[in-house]
């Protein structure tokens, strides 16, 4: 797509014919592939570098306001969705360092900017006379002879309007303003506050012997984060999954189980400088005041206005056919639990920090699995490489590893040049596995640069995975557990949708909060089918390939903690939507007593909390997944329906199968909606028997 006349002539008056820039965000990046030169950019360059890139996008959205012809789709839409390049750029490069490799200083610089890009937006999608344009084309669509993509862009960029309160009068607007700047500046500082305490909550450890249980590589990497915080001799956990979840399934010292369970689920509700329940509670109350103001009842009305999902009785109807079985495995499991402990003569009922140590313990008795066993034949390499295979079996890609001239942002991260079957570059991708200081908890897919089109060419796009995967202690290879490859087998997924996105337009790039997750969580069902384990499950210190015997082990044990796992995220999804169809906010809001309550009240067993807690919750109290957290399951849905495609024709690869896949679900972006996409690969609406059958519930 290029720019028209107007808007690049707005650029070349800004820019002129300057001399090379001192801030590199100024220039064209030169590193292969235009990779940014990450080192030499300083924070003074990205303050700079976003303060004048609001400051172009301004004059271009001027330039379309002032342009005395009448509307059209190019002087208009097209114009749009072309401004602010330089700002797209700039926020590109650090956005994905922010939650990756955040500093004092990044932090602060986005509290510096949060209500500028708050105000910098509402000035945009307020802008009367801008909606005016907008709102003509939008009223003559039939008539334009547009293609499919060029209507959704025009579809979007209305909706957003109207969405971002261009039809409130002038009072409602000012009153919008100062909603959404607020909320802006509170979900950062939730963020800013569950980062300190993930990485600032720390449970030690006195003696070795308070360890039993616990394998050597954790017990080693918990002594090194001790010395590593002047308590050398002792041993430190933090409240990342890959320090404390090891304690939690693996160590006999059930005091200890106990402060490590207390202190993870309450990050953000230690009553200190960094606690959340006030935060939470406020930014529910603005997120109700801001959809009353827009015309909706609650906020989960307006939240999934332009979701699959449309209204939350469709999405508590998901939940609650799911709840009800999933309570009833998990009990089956409790019970299974208080064996175990009689097993051991003791007689006490089982509590939260029981669950997962005496459930892997009913899981060998059941199935005579080990996944301590398991995890050596998951080294990370190899994992990768098992990432990779699949990719290459579906779609025909390959990864080339890039090991000189291209700057990188983090020594362990490796950068790989994706190429397409038919041999041209497709993407590049960064892989980023392993926990810091700097880098947030969770996994998640982001990207340095979108797919775009410039001048007629495909932009490729630089994508990157980050997860929290367990590290390598010393010399020792980086071991993983089940749960952590399919975390990254997981994120790879979004990769994939990222790399295969071909679309002309920034506005058609998006799809619904509710169909993101089908591209990811597909690509699990692939990490431990047999094919792909005998191409990487290979024992870290003999190379051997993981025997049959065992992988039958897996299959079999497979469904075995679907109770405990679902109902822990059932009721996250739960609690979100819960205060999020509010409709008058309780006087004075206790966040965590809510979600309490509400959970009893639903038969929750005593044993499972939430996945998330509220003072935790980032994906609903940190914005992305706001009365959307039930996301996963809708996507589930999709994604267990969709698999059975490839299993029905008795090939898990099958090309047919995985070209359609591609071509209807990955690769046009948001030109339809998902029902649409996924009816055109599947030839019908999924059915949800699949995922019943995979959590193994029918």
């Amino acid at each position: 797509m290029k720019k028209t006349v107007m808007i690049a002539a707005v650029a070349l008056a800004m820019c002129g014919c300057a001399p090379k820039s001192d801030n590199p965000l100024f220039n064209e990046f030169t590193a292969p592939f235009g990779i940014a030169p990450f080192s030499e950019i300083t924070i003074e360059h990205y303050r700079e570098g976003m303060l004048k890139g609001m400051d172009e996008q301004k004059a271009e959205i001027a330039a379309i306001v002032a342009n005395q012809d009448a509307p059209t789709f190019e002087n208009t839409i097209e114009a749009m969705d072309c401004s602010g390049e330089l700002l797209r750029k700039v926020r590109g490069t650090f956005s994905p360092l922010s939650s990756s490799n955040s500093t004092d200083e990044m932090r602060e610089l986005e509290k510096e900017l949060s209500p500028l890009f708050s105000s910098h937006s509402d000035d945009i999608y307020m802008n009367a006379d801008l909606f005016a344009r907008v709102k003509a084309v939008y009223e003559q669509r039939e008539s334009l002879g547009l293609n499919a993509e060029q209507s959704k862009v025009l579809e979007n960029i209305y909706k957003r309007f109207v969405n971002s309160g261009a039809e409130l009068n002038d009072e409602q607007k000012a009153k919008l303003r100062e909603l959404n700047k607020e909320l802006s500046m509170l979900q950062l500082t939730f963020s800013q506050n569950l980062l300190y305490e993930t990485n600032n909550t720390f449970v030690t450890v006195d003696s070795v012997e308070e360890l039993a249980g616990l394998p050597e590589e954790n017990i080693a990497a918990a002594a090194k984060m001790a010395e590593q915080n002047g308590q050398a001799g002792k041993w430190m956990f933090n409240m990342q999954r890959p320090s404390c979840n090891p304690v939690l399934q693996y160590c006999e010292n059930r005091e200890l189980r106990e402060k490590v369970y207390n202190a993870y689920y309450n990050r953000g509700n230690q009553d200190n400088d960094h606690d959340n329940k006030a935060i939470s509670a406020k930014i529910v109350a603005l997120r109700l005041e801001k959809a009353r103001l827009m015309g909706f009842e609650n906020y989960a009305q307006m939240a999934l206005d332009d979701r699959m999902a449309k209204t939350p009785e469709a999405v508590y109807n998901l939940l609650e056919q799911v709840w009800t079985p999933a309570v009833k495995k998990a009990q089956e499991e409790i019970e299974d639990i208080r064996r175990e402990i009689r097993k051991e003569g003791k007689n006490f009922e089982p509590a939260g920090w029981d669950y997962m140590y005496y459930l892997d313990k009913a899981k060998k008795a059941k199935y005579a699995v080990d996944e301590q066993e398991i995890r050596s034949y998951l080294e990370i390499n190899n994992v990768m490489q098992g990432v990779f295979y699949v990719a290459n079996k579906l779609y025909g890609l390959t990864f080339k590893e890039i090991t000189a001239d291209v700057p990188s942002y983090e020594p362990s991260a490796k950068a790989y040049e994706v190429i397409d079957r038919d041999g041209k570059t497709l993407a590049i991708f960064y892989s980023d596995n392993f926990p810091r200081e700097s880098k947030r908890a969770g996994a998640w897919c982001t990207s340095f640069r979108g797919q775009s089109y410039e001048n007629g060419g495909r932009v490729i796009p630089i994508v990157v995975n980050c997860c929290n995967s367990a590290a390598s202690t010393g010399d020792g290879p980086a071991l993983q557990s089940i749960d952590n490859v399919e975390t990254i087998f997981h994120e790879f997924g979004h990769a994939l949708h990222s790399f295969m996105r071909d679309v002309q337009y920034n506005g058609a790039g998006g799809v619904e909060r509710d169909f993101v997750e089908l591209p990811s969580q597909i690509n699990e069902h692939w990490a431990f089918h047999p094919e792909v384990l005998a191409v990487y499950a290979k024992h870290y210190k003999t190379g051997e390939i993981i025997p049959m015997e065992l992988v039958k082990k897996i299959e079999e044990s497979s469904k075995y903690g679907q109770g405990f796992a679902t109902v822990e995220y059932i009721a996250a999804s739960l609690s979100d939507m819960d205060l999020h169809v509010l409709t008058e906010i309780p006087e004075n809001l206790n966040v965590m007593d809510f979600e309490a309550e509400g959970l009893a009240k639903r038969g929750i067993p005593s044993q499972i909390l939430p996945r998330y807690r509220m003072t935790n919750f980032s994906h609903t109290m940190g914005g992305g997944y706001t009365a959307g957290y039930y996301s996963y399951m809708w996507a589930e849905v999709l994604d267990a329906d969709a698999f059975d495609a490839f299993a029905e024709t008795g090939d898990i690869f099958n090309q047919e199968v995985a070209t359609k896949f591609r071509n209807h679900i990955l690769t046009p972006g948001g030109i339809d909606d998902g029902m649409t996409m996924y009816k055109a690969f599947r030839g019908r609406e999924p059915q949800i028997d699949a995922l019943l059958r995979n959590r193994g519930m029918k």
